[in-house]
């Protein structure tokens, strides 16, 4: 029997689902859940994953300290009389802020929309709830109207999901990560409960509630990420198995599953008596959901402090990341590995291959890229370590059940659950056959070049030409100075990944032969090879991987190309007096989206926590955006000669006065021209330097 079916064979499922509802036992809160970071259901349940990994056989198990910010969650319980005097009760959700009644108090409560500047004109909400909808997904993220209403002096905010989450029933509440300071409160109520008091304020303006809440986040806690090990031939090379075990709510698939999942392998190539070349590495990360106060990357803060704090030395050594999240349902229509662009290659020639697996998708398995910043790999990946993820973005799933107490076993897929650990169990197999990593940098380059069709498409843009004057010459030099020595750089990364793969035919083959002599004769002699790819992947991450204010994995010329190309429509748009379409550009640059709804301080809090804090408080975002274009006043002046045009319609009056507005954004777009000019010239410095032309 071939090892690949002898694994598949020792699979056990059910002793993965076991092991995924087992760990709903340990909450903070009593009846929703929740094992949030650095908290004492977080602490219990590492221990008890630390005792399952000697029982399944594991080696060298330890517990990795981490700092990080904590958060408790015991209870929030609302209640009120209703127009008939009857009481009503209702249990809420939290962010993670620090609100402590020490028992039931009586507040009084307001509606204010959707929570933004303009729903607090008049009202006066000092030591109020204010109740407010959002769409999370559609419009803003919680932390601004909750920042809003701490600016109005409102006790706290309760948040009503109006659409984007907890869409599968009225009665789902949300949890998302904060991303703001703990002393602005913030609570989630679900849509039938908050029915009842929007029933009661159609018809006054505030209305009385109990309100009896316990949320507290303690900063410089310590938590702890559980590590074991299937000790290999080669300890010092590496392929690591990750997730996280913290959650909201119950946390079945998000991400009780994935935990489970990565010891359902472990324990099926230990009972297959698998004997590894690379050491395997199981990692449960703590943290994950949210681990640090105020941050606008404020996610995968236990994976972080692994990989950069606990764990440096792993870099060079691991030799590919493979995590895992929400794998026991259907997204979409096929299963996807969502990889880094370097393992593609790898990747697609791996499921070429396979034999059959369990049926669980209409459609073939498939391989996507790039990693995006939504889970742990991501923070593996730009400390060098070449990363993927099953995919989860695909689907309903996000809309409907993520992040409430919807995420139960009710939407259990045991065939998905299978296939996945069927894919990924062969997959740490296919590694364990190579010498050198196989990393194909073909992808990063044709990125790059991509990127420069964009930048070369902004120097012929009549709306961009103004601002660009003789640097239009000097910018277009650049970009193709640049093409051409990605032209150079593409071909090398052919060459050399057609080398690695001969490399790793070879030894292959040797260990199929029972050359081990040989294999490892081959392995030692191209040791050299292997840390000479990490190093560049490492490299790479640093001088291209950027993300914008939404989180999107981008490279540095396509925001910069991006901005340019919305802020010369822009001004375009107002020298023909369509100031709708303007706004509808500026809305798409950064940030500026929040300087529509909300007051300056809000916008400027959440734009300068994102540039004027410390390392270990912005973790992976940190260095990562570009420079950011301050549009706010603007926006605003834009916005109120937008509401003079509505007032005087019908006036005769045909053009309004943009020439203060097209000054300054055409003042905006030549910064960007000059910021352009920069990055395509470092990037040519980084393409010479990483690829040695």
């Amino acid at each position: 029997m071939t090892l690949q079916k002898k694994v598949l064979q020792n699979l056990d499922i059910p002793y993965s689902y076991e092991l995924a509802k087992r760990m709903e036992q340990y909450r903070s809160h009593p009846t929703l859940g929740y094992r949030p970071a650095g908290s004492k259901a977080e602490f219990e349940t590492g221990e008890m994953l630390k005792t399952e990994m000697g029982k399944i056989g594991l080696s060298e198990v330890t517990k990795d300290a981490v700092t990080v910010d904590g958060w408790e969650f015991h209870k929030a319980a609302l209640s009120y009389t209703n127009a008939a005097g009857e009481t009503v009760s209702a249990e809420l959700g939290a962010y993670q802020t620090t609100f402590v009644t020490d028992g039931p108090k009586e507040f009084s409560m307001m509606y204010l929309g959707k929570g933004t500047e303009t729903d607090y004109q008049g009202k006066d909400v000092r030591d109020k709830l204010v109740l407010v909808e959002i769409n999370q997904r559609d419009e803003w993220w919680i932390n601004y109207p909750v920042y809003q209403a701490h600016l109005k002096g409102a006790a706290a905010l309760i948040a009503v999901q109006s659409g984007g989450y907890g869409e599968i029933d009225d009665e789902a509440l949300n949890a998302q990560d904060i991303a703001g300071p703990e002393d602005a409160p913030a609570f989630s109520i679900s849509r039938k409960d908050a029915a009842g008091l929007l029933e009661l304020l159609r018809d006054q303006e505030e209305i009385t509630v109990t309100f009896d809440a316990e949320s507290r986040v303690t900063r410089n806690c310590t938590t702890y990420n559980i590590v074991g090990k299937i000790p290999g031939k080669h300890p010092d090379r590496m392929v690591l198995l990750s997730a996280h075990y913290d959650s909201y709510f119950d946390g079945f698939q998000d991400d009780n599953t994935a935990v489970a999942l990565m010891f359902g392998i472990a324990k099926a190539l230990r009972d297959s008596g698998f004997q590894p070349n690379n050491t395997i590495v199981i990692c449960a990360m703590a943290s994950e959901e949210w681990g640090v106060v105020d941050s606008n990357f404020d996610w995968s803060t236990g994976a972080y402090e692994q990989i950069f704090t606990a764990h440096p030395e792993w870099v060079g050594k691991v030799i590919a990341d493979l995590n895992f999240e929400l794998p026991a349902l259907a997204h979409g229509t096929r299963a996807r590995i969502r990889s880094c662009y370097e393992y593609v290659s790898f990747l697609e020639e791996y499921l070429a291959d396979l034999p059959n697996l369990t049926i669980a998708y209409p459609e073939e398995t498939a391989v996507t890229s790039p990693i995006e910043t939504w889970s742990d790999d991501f923070s593996m990946a730009i400390a060098g370590v070449p990363s993927m993820v099953n995919d989860f973005t695909g689907g309903s799933f996000m809309e409907t059940h993520y992040h409430s107490q919807f995420d139960n076993d009710e939407f259990y897929d045991e065939q998905v659950y299978r296939l996945h650990h069927e894919l990924f169990a062969l997959l740490i197999l296919a590694l364990d056959e190579t010498a050198a990593v196989p990393l194909q940098f073909s992808p990063v380059v044709q990125r790059i070049r991509k990127g420069l069709e964009q930048c070369r498409e902004i120097c012929y843009r009549a709306d961009v030409a103004g601002q660009l004057g003789e640097k239009k010459r000097i910018l277009l030099e650049k970009i193709e100075e640049l093409e051409i020595l990605s032209d150079r750089a593409l071909r090398r990364c052919r060459e050399e990944y057609e080398a690695v793969e001969e490399y790793n035919r070879n030894y292959k083959q040797l260990l199929r032969d029972g050359k081990y002599d040989e294999a490892e004769k081959l392995f030692r002699q191209i040791r050299p090879l292997e840390q000479k790819l990490l190093a560049r992947f490492q490299q790479e991450q640093d001088a291209f991987v950027r993300i914008d204010w939404y989180g999107n994995v981008l490279y540095p010329h396509e925001i910069c190309s991006a901005n340019l190309r919305l802020l010369g429509g822009a001004v375009r748009n107002l020298k023909e007096q369509r100031l709708s379409s303007a706004l509808r550009k500026l809305y798409q640059v950064d940030n500026n989206a929040y300087a529509f709804n909300f007051d300056e301080e809000v916008y400027r809090h959440f734009t300068d926590y994102v540039f004027h804090q410390p390392k270990d408080r912005l973790k992976w975002g940190y260095g990562r955006l570009p420079e950011h274009e301050n549009l706010y006043g603007t926006v605003k002046q834009l916005l109120q000669k937008e509401k003079q045009l509505e007032t005087l319609t019908g006036s005769g009056m045909k053009e309004m006065d943009y020439r203060e507005e097209i000054t300054s954004l055409e003042h905006a777009c030549s910064k960007l021209v000059v910021s352009l000019m920069n990055i395509v010239q470092q990037m040519e410095k980084s393409v010479t330097e990483i690829f040695e032309l």
